[in-house]
């Protein structure tokens, strides 16, 4: 049985601001639409007409972040004595973009002597590692500009000095007490930094070094525009706030998708078949990301030795190549690693399912901690969120690499995973992470001791509210507010994300028109047309993802309340308004 969600309605935004904006005739607003942006802050005319149309010309001067302008002479040094420059980057996509982006731009601009590094994640792990200095070394690299990672590498930054390597890092991740003795260190989370907005993606601080770069050399702003389709991939998949800046360059971003995308992220659109219908963030979350991030969790063919060992060298091979045929074959091989990718960890959270159903102690606890030697160390990120999915509590999957016992941490809203991770540091070799996501590292004979630790913590520091799934609710609408253009005008909120959600919508007392069936594979998605009883001539097609639940009551023609999304449902060259419902909730009468 799914475990039973609670609705939270949002309180609503205040009259007299909720009035000014409707009474402004530029921006067409009903009370529905505008109470929505009095919600988000969003609560004079002047903010609104910023929130609807983005400006690049609002985007913040690179060169308020800390260090810039070393890393902008230390790059145009390098460019100028044809120094080899190596740009390094993290496996997943936000690293694998933002080493696109840079390249693509140095290629660009004319430099020569440049390669690119992606860590192997299985025999190097993440950030920087003692490997890929050594490679830039015997490379005769004297730069590396690394992506995504190195705010901790203070080490590895030193170990590089002696090898007379200079790093530029350019990070988004909380630093520690200590910052690397690098030549710049680009991180607008820095304490010492007064960057106005510190919430970018690390390929984010990657296009401020370029735009900085661009801005210094005279190089219109326009030439570095046509990066932007890497950013807004880099922007929706690591989930940062679609606020502030991320709104703008996102925004951008998806325009440029849309209309001429890089040939290398033409050919993941054509394969994920939305080469048809207008990109959105969600397009980029659940179709486009995942088959980028698929490369850096597969392990290559270690029995070919022509093969590079890292598979994110293979997405940002794909990212950067200009050829419209090579573009397409790299673009099949990232979709196949895509493939292998669902199958195995389509298995793996089949078996850690089955090891909690089959324990009842364990089914019983408010937390789950799981453990395999066997399963595959780049997939457990995605069965720990898997498992949360069903179970809804603090989850840890872990597994062994080079003889450690590894694992990621997810969390639900309103714990703080990290402190329960870090209240086992002294069991832990190493950990990382933030409220809701960690990746840890011990010694097998921790594991027992682990897992009992972090259950206790859990078990004394949850809310038990905390474990009922939430379902925030903008505001309650009827199905007559409901036409094609409130839905035209809910479009001009995107894009949509964290810090700017997809409006949640409540209806009450709506039943089937007599047409609701199960769909799916499995028939675990249910599709309906729905009627508003107090209006019957309003009927809207919805669709209930994974909530076969109250097939039968519904069937039966009766009463439900629903809470869903509003969403545009292409078919055969037709848009019409969709309903994507969140949650359903039978309404009981006369003891029914």
């Amino acid at each position: 049985m799914p475990i039973e969600k609670r609705w939270v309605v949002k309180p609503q935004g205040e009259a007299s601001a909720v009035a000014a904006l409707c009474a402004a005739p530029d921006l067409h607003l009903s009370p529905i639409l505008a109470n929505l942006l009095v919600q988000r802050g969003i609560d004079t005319v002047e903010r609104a007409r910023k929130f609807f149309n983005p400006q690049l010309a609002d985007l913040h001067d690179p060169f308020l972040m800390k260090d810039m302008e070393q890393a902008v002479a230390r790059v145009e040094q390098a460019v100028k004595n044809g120094e080899k420059i190596m740009i390094y980057g993290d496996y997943d996509v936000d690293g694998t973009t933002a080493v696109a982006l840079v390249y693509k731009f140095l290629r660009q601009i004319g430099h020569q002597e440049l390669s690119f590094y992606i860590p192997d994640r299985y025999t190097e792990g993440y950030g920087i590692s003692r490997k890929g200095i050594d490679h830039a070394a015997r490379k005769g690299v004297s730069l590396v500009i690394a992506l995504d990672c190195g705010i901790k590498a203070v080490e590895k930054v030193v170990y590089a000095k002696s090898k007379g390597v200079d790093f530029i890092i350019c990070d988004h991740h909380l630093p520690a007490e200590e910052i690397p003795q690098a030549v710049a260190v680009l991180d607008p989370k820095r304490n010492d930094c007064t960057y106005p907005f510190d919430e970018l993606s690390g390929c984010g601080v990657g296009f401020k070094l370029v735009q900085a770069y661009a801005r210094r050399n005279g190089i219109p702003e326009e030439e570095i525009m046509p990066l932007l389709d890497l950013l807004v991939v880099s922007i929706a998949s690591d989930i940062v706030p679609l606020t502030d800046e991320n709104r703008v360059l996102a925004h951008y971003g998806l325009r440029r998708l849309n209309e001429n995308p890089s040939k290398g992220l033409q050919s993941i659109i054509k394969i994920c078949g939305l080469d048809k219908h207008n990109i959105t963030i969600d397009d980029i979350v659940f179709k486009i990301g995942p088959r980028i991030n698929a490369a850096g969790r597969m392990r290559m063919d270690e029995n070919d030795e022509n093969a590079d060992p890292s598979g994110g060298h293979a997405a940002v091979s794909l990212l950067i190549e200009a050829s419209e045929s090579m573009a397409a074959e790299f673009g099949e091989k990232i979709d196949a690693f895509n493939q292998d990718r669902k199958s195995i960890d389509r298995n793996v959270t089949q078996e850690a399912h089955d090891f909690i159903e089959s324990n009842p102690e364990l089914k019983a606890k408010k937390s789950t901690v799981v453990y395999n030697p066997k399963w595959m160390k780049g997939i457990v990120g995605i069965v720990a969120s898997r498992l949360i999915e069903t179970y809804y509590r603090p989850t840890v999957v872990l597994t062994m690499s080079n003889g450690f016992v590894t694992g990621s941490a997810r969390s639900i809203p309103g714990f703080d995973l990290y402190q329960a991770v870090e209240s086992c540091s002294d069991l832990l070799e190493n950990f990382g992470g933030h409220m809701y996501a960690a990746g840890l590292t011990m010694k097998p004979e921790k594991v027992e001791e682990f897992t009992r630790r972090f259950n206790a913590y859990v078990e004394e520091n949850i809310d038990p509210q905390t474990l009922i799934p939430q379902v925030d609710v903008d505001c309650e609408i009827l199905f007559s507010d409901i036409d094609d253009a409130f839905r035209r005008s809910l479009n001009r909120f995107q894009p949509f994300g964290p810090g700017n959600p997809s409006p949640v919508f409540a209806t009450y007392g709506v039943s089937n028109h007599g047409d609701a069936k199960l769909v799916g594979q499995e028939c675990e998605h249910l599709r309906m047309d729905l009627i508003q009883r107090q209006r019957p001539n309003t009927r809207i097609q919805t669709i209930a993802f994974q909530q076969p639940t109250h097939y039968e009551w519904i069937r039966a023609g009766r009463p439900i309340d629903i809470c869903y999304q509003i969403v545009e449902n292409h078919y055969r060259g037709t848009i019409s308004t969709q309903l994507r419902i969140k949650d359903i909730k039978p309404v009981k009468q006369h003891g029914i």
